[in-house]
């Protein structure tokens, strides 16, 4: 049984929640997410598939999360997971529908099943299990990875067929006519029943924009209304999941209907998209929220469009930015070309002067290092750009090694290594000392996560051997090397991933 502290933090969360949808229906299931609430209540698609399964005449779903102390302790074991709605134990519930949004999350998944004594190998699981389902973000890059564990998923964007999904999975009066049932329906992948995935689902315009059930100050994205301003994006990065290639390009939701749909108490508004910046009204919408005395915060500002449109940092400025953030993407010229990034210095150093102009802190850029064909020389190339932008304005890098992602043109491309990830990293933390401040995501994890965004099912299902061995770096390049590496793949082991 679960402890009464995890109750009492959720009664304490529910109460502090608003926009909450009261419902009891004769189907109901678990919404599972598998990070902590604070991580999950930020998700804009969790939100939304929550607000498409309430209003579903006869569905309904229960909220559950990984235990906030599991992300900090991948030895610790999580309590039994308790939906948030009745406090029940989520093996109570006939489905449990995962929303998994990037590959190292598969181990919350994972955790969360063995915890609910759900068998995490579908192989293992019985009738009398509750049917896994999974989709998410993960979807549109590697569904492989989660062959093993789901009994199905949902490919792409899941908004309007996740009632299908969950109607079928009523239907079927035994697993096997579920699993007949779901592997009908489109961008539906049933590993039992199918060989080849099924392409990456997209929606009709229709269900645009997604936009917050429930608010929360308990979120990362505190007390903060999300609200989908545009769907995909229509440049060309070569490592990026959402370029054009994947769904067809940018669509907008107009205005009118952005502004309509912010509620009259809102305070706090985040605008969502893969290349919000891009919307071609983006600075009428910000200024006409920042008129009404709402903080404003954007998912993604790319530094050209920062530094060509007029009015756009002002309009930030108003909305209450105190830092701008942006993205660098490579460490040099010659690398952002590579990745077919529209970002130059001049538009980075207009930024500069731009935060600056309107009585902003700092500029903080996003950059990836360890890119194909990246060198020492790219490296210091960074160093000494960053230190002519700090000149013009506090800095400060967030920096991750690149993971070449499936369906993008750097798909299949070896992961840089871990030594040199971390050489190039203290090559550049030393040449940027005292002029900005520089934090990176781990190397090994960073690792880690390309083996599972490279991988398949084999490696999927390594994961739950990494966790019973303790969570550990070291567990995971034992269940790794344990893995069948398939050659075409070539996926390195961490001390000969390097070059």
């Amino acid at each position: 049984m679960p402890s009464l502290s995890l109750r009492e933090t959720i009664r304490h969360r529910l109460a502090d929640e608003t926009g909450r949808i009261s419902k009891q229906a004769p189907f109901t299931v678990a919404l599972c997410y598998p990070s902590p609430y604070r991580v999950g209540m930020s998700s804009l698609g969790y939100q939304r598939i929550y607000r498409s399964l309430m209003e579903a005449p006869g569905l309904a779903c229960e909220r559950a999360f990984l235990d906030d102390e599991c992300e900090a302790d991948a030895a610790l074991r999580p309590k039994h997971p308790i939906t948030y709605e009745s406090l029940r134990p989520i093996d109570d519930l006939p489905v449990l529908a995962f929303s998994v949004a990037y590959e190292l999350e598969i181990s919350g998944m994972i955790r969360m099943l063995q915890a609910a004594n759900v068998p995490p190998r579908r192989r293992d699981r019985t009738p009398e299990h509750p049917l896994v389902v999974a989709g998410g973000p993960l979807t549109f890059s590697n569904p492989m990875t989660l062959a093993g564990l789901a009994d199905a998923i949902v490919v792409g964007e899941a908004e309007a067929r996740v009632v299908d999904v969950i109607r079928a999975a009523e239907q079927g009066a035994t697993r096997e006519a579920q699993l007949d049932l779901l592997a009908k329906l489109p961008h539906v992948f049933v590993p039992t029943h199918h060989g080849v995935l099924p392409p990456v689902g997209a929606e009709d315009d229709a269900v645009l924009p997604a936009h917050s059930a429930i608010c929360t100050p308990h979120a990362e994205l505190s007390g903060m209304f999300l609200l989908e301003v545009e769907r995909g994006c229509s440049r060309g990065c070569t490592y990026c999941v959402m370029r054009r290639s994947t769904n067809g390009g940018m669509r907008i939701v107009p205005q009118e209907v952005v502004l309509e749909t912010v509620p009259p108490g809102a305070r706090r508004v985040g605008l969502v998209g893969a290349a919000v910046s891009d919307h071609p009204k983006i600075v009428s919408i910000v200024s006409a929220l920042a008129d009404r005395g709402c903080e404003v915060g954007l998912s993604s500002l790319r530094p050209d469009r920062l530094a060509t449109t007029e009015g756009f940092v002002a309009a930030l400025a108003r909305a209450g930015y105190r830092t701008l953030t942006t993205a660098m993407d490579g460490t040099s010229e010659r690398v952002r070309e590579t990745l077919e990034r529209r970002a130059r210095p001049k538009h980075l150093l207009r930024c500069a002067e731009l935060a600056k102009a309107h009585g902003m802190d700092r500029l903080k850029l996003y950059l990836m290092i360890g890119t194909p064909g990246e060198t020492d020389a790219d490296v210091d190339e960074c160093v000494a750009f960053t230190t002519e932008l700090s000149r013009i304005l506090p800095v400060a890098l967030g920096i991750a090694p690149f993971c070449a992602k499936r369906n993008t043109p750097l798909d299949g491309e070896p992961f840089a290594g871990i030594s040199v990830v971390d050489a190039r990293l203290d090559r550049l933390r030393r040449g940027l000392k005292g002029r900005a401040d520089v934090r990176a995501t781990s190397a090994r994890w960073a690792w880690v996560e390309y083996v599972l965004a490279q991988g398949g099912e084999e490696q999927g299902l390594s994961v739950i051997d990494a966790i019973d061995a303790g969570g550990s770096f070291r567990a995971y390049e034992r269940a790794f090397a344990g893995a069948k590496v398939g050659a075409r793949r070539g996926l390195p082991m961490a001390a000969a991933g390097t070059r």
